[in-house]
This record gives C-alpha cells, sequence and structure tokens, in this order.
C-alpha cells in the first residue's frame, strides 16, 4: 500500500509539475498555439483524404459515399507492368541524388572556411547560395538552354573532338542532367549548416592544433569533420526518408518522348494518373504506398544509426 500511495504521489507531482510549467509559461505556449493550429488545419484534417485510397471514389458522392473497394487500387498498382520501371527509376534516380550530392556541400563548407578574408567569405556565399532561389522552371530551361543540339556544351565538345550524345533525349543522360543540375543548385544553400557548425568551433582548437604542429588536413580531420559529424548524421537519416519523396516538377518538366524509360518516376506517373487522367483513388492509394515506403525507410535509417551511435558510446 505503501508503494501505492508512493506512485500516485510521484504522479500527482508529475502532473503538479506540468501544470505547473503551463501556468508560469503561458505566454510561450500561447505563441505556440498558431503554429499548431495551422500544422493541425493544414497537416492532420487533410490526412481524412487517404481513404479515397481505399474507395472507388466519385466526386458526386463524396468520400463517405464512394464505394469501399479496400486493397484493390494498391494491388493494382502492384501487378502493373509499370510497377518495376516506376520504382527502379525513383530508386536511382533518389539513391545517386543521395551519394553524389550528399558530400559537396560538406566540401564546399570546409573550402569556405579556409578563407582568411570575412569579406571575401561573405562574397562567395552570396554567390553560392544565389542557384537556391532559381525557380525549377528557370533550371530547367537553363538546361534545355545549355545542353541542347547546338547549346555551348556541345559546340564544346564538338570543337575538342568528342561526339557528344544527344542530352536531352539520351535516356541514360536524364539522370546525369537531373542530379548535377540539382547539386549545383542546390549544394550552396545545404552547407549553411555545416558552415555554422564550423563558425562555432572554440579558436583554441585550432591554435592548439598549430602548436602540435598539425597540418590543414590534419586539422579538418581531427577538428572540423567531428564538429560536423553530428549534422552529417542527421541529413543524412533526412535524406534516407525522402528517397521515395522526389517532387514531380523537375522530373516532369525534363521529360521528353524518348527519355521516358529511365525519366518516369512515381511522382510523375501520380501526377499524369490524378490530374491529368482524374482518377484520383488510384493516384492517392500510389501516393499512399510511396509515403508508408518512405516512413519505413525513415524508421529502419534512424534505428541503425542510433544504433551504431550506441555501440560506438
Amino acid at each position: 500500500m505503501k508503494k501505492n500511495k508512493n506512485m500516485i504521489n510521484a504522479d500527482d507531482e508529475i502532473e503538479l509539475t506540468i501544470w505547473q510549467r503551463l501556468k508560469d509559461q503561458y505566454q510561450l505556449f500561447l505563441l505556440l498555439l498558431p503554429a499548431l493550429l495551422i500544422t493541425f488545419i493544414f497537416k492532420y484534417i487533410p490526412m481524412y483524404g487517404i481513404l479515397i485510397a481505399f474507395k472507388q471514389y466519385n466526386p458526386l458522392k463524396g468520400i463517405l459515399g464512394s464505394q469501399w473497394i479496400g486493397f484493390e487500387h494498391f494491388r493494382n498498382f502492384l501487378t502493373s507492368p509499370n510497377f518495376n520501371v516506376l520504382l527502379v527509376n525513383t530508386l536511382k534516380l533518389s539513391i545517386y541524388g543521395l551519394l553524389w550530392g550528399f558530400f559537396p556541400p560538406i566540401i564546399l563548407a570546409l573550402m569556405i572556411n579556409q578563407l582568411m578574408s570575412d569579406r571575401i567569405k561573405q562574397y562567395a556565399q552570396t554567390i553560392l547560395y544565389t542557384p537556391n532561389f532559381i525557380s525549377t522552371v528557370i533550371i530547367v530551361g537553363m538546361v534545355f538552354l545549355f545542353f541542347s543540339a547546338n547549346g555551348p556544351i556541345v559546340r564544346i565538345l564538338t570543337s575538342m573532338g568528342i561526339t557528344p550524345p544527344q542530352f536531352l533525349t539520351d535516356p541514360e543522360s536524364f539522370r546525369s542532367l537531373y542530379i548535377a543540375s540539382g547539386i549545383w543548385q542546390g549544394m550552396g544553400w545545404a552547407s549553411i549548416l555545416y558552415t555554422s557548425a564550423l563558425i562555432s568551433i572554440p579558436p583554441d582548437l585550432y591554435e592548439a592544433a598549430e602548436l602540435d604542429g598539425a597540418n590543414l588536413f590534419q586539422k579538418i580531420i581531427n577538428i572540423e569533420l567531428p564538429a560536423l559529424k553530428p549534422i552529417m548524421i542527421v541529413n543524412f537519416v533526412l535524406a534516407v526518408g525522402g528517397i521515395m519523396g522526389i517532387g514531380y516538377e523537375k522530373a516532369y518538366l525534363m521529360q521528353t518522348s524518348l527519355n521516358l524509360p529511365t525519366s518516369e518516376i512515381i511522382s510523375t506517373y501520380v501526377y499524369k494518373i490524378g490530374l491529368q487522367q482524374g482518377n484520383y483513388s488510384y493516384s492517392t492509394a500510389v501516393g499512399l504506398f510511396n509515403s508508408v515506403i518512405n516512413l519505413i525507410l525513415l524508421a529502419v535509417t534512424y534505428l541503425f544509426v542510433n544504433k551504431i551511435e550506441k555501440k560506438k558510446g
């Protein structure tokens, strides 16, 4: 009985502490309330529409009035001849983009950190951040302009005696153009977190390393990379969790009738089936399948990284 009374008293103390905290810091919770309401309204309430994936949706009958068909749309997608092609194209584009695009922002941040002049750093950062604010349509337009049959890249390669491929119609060239243009556009912006972490490193560490005779490479290995490690882990987990979440805009804009074997991915397929053909139920089921795979990858990656960190600790 004493144990039960102690447990009850402990629960009362916890509840009292939470209530006291809410009472003492109510201004902060009031500031947080609009963000919570917006998140609930625009993120959680729309989840009601997921029911469309399990119904033969009819706009006239509404979601509740439409016929319930269960997992039929999921079975149709998994057994369709397009499934393997869409899944492979999406995974290749995402994994290659992750492998090639993960390290350039880190290298860029390390290079910027070596600049002695703060003014030069600011100019370099401004120039490198600018591509992130260019719209996707303009980026794709630039790709088409530079890599068209009469574009400057093709002319330069031809003048060097190299026979270039038809970049815009070659299926194998699509992934390279997509990934390379994405790295160029987002590399500078993605390096902000790494640059901030490097700035926060105490100067005493660099001075101690210089007294020990460490060179530039040794400073990077022993001081800067350990400081970047937590951010690298978080970014990697988030990147793996978004492997299946490629947006359709850029891939759709870069598509041609000849590069469809590699440029058709799940997100572009959903766009065409859902908005262009009006098959809302089927496209919702495909999109839900995509989201579930993302969630599983995110959870597995987090558990894997967390397990490794615990072993090292």
